[in-house]
């Protein structure tokens, strides 16, 4: 299911091609390859990217090669209309820096300027940096290792990489821009993420804040505010696909059957209801409920339960589950971002990884670090392999995708894929490793949580953003692998937390030094209980976003050759990065303030 669920259309790329402007034989000889450079990378880019619902992403070539202002400002008012997100500047040769660099404040951009030694291509790229540093205005710099001859359009491998690398964070930035974080409900016991700073959202996202009360939920359970047909279409799904599991509270705790099978519908009807409140549903209108069919046009969300709702009515586990997987009664189709206890900071980290990688992503707890010796001495047997230093136990209630079972598969291995290209197969596989455990005791409205346990070897990253006083949102990561423990060994230590709930073994990639010294430096040094995680080593991704939101990364494992921040962070200290990360952002600004 293929679509753009949100209002506003999906952001385009706009390619730049840039000239030197005198006329008479200069320009003459050098407009062909220039729009050829522009079409070759509109082409290369439209080829090997998605938008995360999808959809094709879309370059936007301007009209003619960019000589001067006046052409630039042509340029500029072509996107415009067009729905740029991010502009790439293409050239071959020398033009004039000032006269023809994109000035828009707001949106991404880059310089591609090519390595030949026939023209200057590469002396216009460093003016035209130099000149977007004085004016405050950050850009990418993309320029190849190999010097290529004049009218060679190819794109190297490396130059290749880069655009792949920006234009995937711009169009992440560009995709949030103008649409909403939903809160359904406030602070969950008392956890400061659940604060949703406006702030932030505003300045560093260039996004919304919606609210609503959880008692929403209620009034459309009551007043039937939701597709009678989908429910029951919904309910009949889950009867035949989603396996209960033990129920492991003490008997006069245990809900009886009449109970649990009322608990199941209330939980069908608040997926539903959860999913309409973000998007909207058409179908409402036919009912009457022209309001509630808008929907809050939020591409992301979150929902406190705890404890005002969970103490009276069935927890948010299975709405927020279902939500997040790639798959529901309806088919395959593009995960929502749903974030448990209105967690709105891993809620913001869950869509820059759900924007980045196309897939679906896992909420969690970073419950603990079981260390060598304490597996050793609680189970009786040795960690090995990867696991040999210890391993951190990622955990939570419900809100882990079911594409976090790793029954998907790319090249034979585990993996969670993007929706379009997953098989009913892979669905069919994810619900059979998953079990619904009546919740345990503290959800005293009953309810379902999901348990499952994520295949080894996967490569994953797990990411937060914080908000610090007198420093605004920082991003730490860190890369690594799942990995799975010898049953008895997972069975014990799975039963010190709950086992009612899905478990990603994780350990992340040491370096040797700072917060990566071991596994358990890198637990103590994570900033919040939860984390949020992406398929796959895309550290690097998450950092060339942060460095356009202005964020700095307080903590992460990528090596050096991976990093790519615009050419201004140099000027900030080379020699150290991470500080010339953090006094880079705080000079610039938050992209939007």
């Amino acid at each position: 299911m293929t679509r753009n669920r949100l209002i506003g259309s999906m952001p385009a790329i706009g390619i730049r091609p840039t000239i030197d402007g005198r006329r008479g034989g200069i320009r003459e000889s050098l407009e062909d390859v220039t729009m050829e450079m522009a079409r070759k990378v509109a082409a290369f880019l439209e080829q090997n990217l998605r938008h995360a619902n999808g959809e094709p992403v879309r370059c936007v070539v301007a009209d003619s090669c960019i000589g001067g202002v006046a052409e630039a400002a042509q340029a500029a008012e072509k996107f415009a209309r067009a729905g740029v997100g991010l502009s790439i500047t293409v050239t071959p040769s020398w033009c004039y820096p000032l006269e023809t660099i994109d000035t828009d404040p707001c949106i991404p951009k880059a310089i591609l300027g090519f390595n030949g030694t026939e023209r200057p291509g590469a002396v216009y790229l460093a003016a035209a940096l130099s000149a977007h540093n004085q004016k405050g205005l950050p850009a990418f710099s993309i320029y190849g290792k190999d010097v290529q001859d004049i009218g060679d359009t190819s794109l190297a491998p490396d130059v290749q990489a880069k655009l792949l690398q920006f234009a995937k964070a711009g169009l992440a930035v560009a995709t949030m821009k103008g649409k909403s974080y939903l809160s359904i409900g406030s602070v969950s016991m008392g956890i400061a993420g659940c604060i949703a700073d406006e702030g932030f959202f505003q300045k560093y996202l260039g996004m919304r804040n919606e609210y609503v009360d959880m008692t929403e939920i209620v009034r459309r359970m009551d007043r039937g505010i939701y597709d009678q047909e989908e429910f029951e279409k919904a309910l009949k799904w889950v009867k035949e696909n989603c396996k209960e599991g033990a129920d492991v509270n003490p008997p006069q705790l245990k809900r009886t059957r009449e109970q649990k099978d009322r608990d199941w519908e209330t939980v069908v009807k608040m997926t539903l209801i959860a999913r309409d409140l973000m998007a909207g549903n058409p179908k409402l209108a036919e009912l009457g409920f022209g309001e509630e069919s808008l929907g809050h046009n939020a591409i992301a969300a979150g929902f406190q339960g705890q404890r005002m709702w969970t103490d009276h009515y069935p927890n948010g586990d299975f709405m927020e589950a279902i939500l997040t997987s790639s798959f529901d009664w309806n088919g395959i189709r593009e995960a929502y971002m749903m974030s448990t206890e209105n967690d709105t900071l891993n809620a913001a980290t869950m869509l820059i990884g759900h924007l980045l990688t196309d897939r679906a992503q896992i909420f969690a707890d970073v419950r603990t670090y079981w260390s060598p010796d304490a597996v050793k001495r609680v189970t009786g047997k040795e960690l090995t392999g990867i696991a040999a230093g210890g391993v951190i136990h990622l955990t939570n209630s419900g809100p882990a995708s079911l594409d976090a079972t790793g029954q998907q598969t790319e090249n034979g291995q585990p993996a969670m894929k993007p929706f379009w290209d997953i098989t009913e197969e892979e669905v069919k596989r994810c619900l059979e490793a998953t079990q619904w455990c009546p919740a345990v005791d503290f959800f005293r409205g009953g309810g379902f949580s999901t348990d499952f346990t994520t295949r080894a070897g996967m490569p994953v990253t797990m990411a937060r953003i914080n908000l610090i006083d007198g420093v605004g949102p920082v991003l730490q990561l860190a890369e690594g692998y799942t990995v799975e423990l010898p049953e008895d060994v997972h069975d014990i230590l799975d039963q010190r937390t709950n086992p009612t709930w899905p478990t990603t073994w994780f350990v992340p990639n040491l370096t040797g030094t700072g917060a990566f010294r071991s596994v358990y430096s890198v637990m103590n040094n994570w900033g919040s209980n939860h984390c949020a995680v992406s398929y796959g080593h895309v550290g690097h991704l998450l950092i060339t976003l942060a460095s356009m939101l202005r964020i700095p990364v307080s903590m992460h494992n990528v090596a050096e050759e991976r990093i790519f921040r615009p050419s201004a962070w140099s000027g900030f200290g080379e020699m150290e990065h991470v500080g010339a990360d953090y006094r880079a952002c705080s000079s610039f600004g938050p992209l939007y303030g």
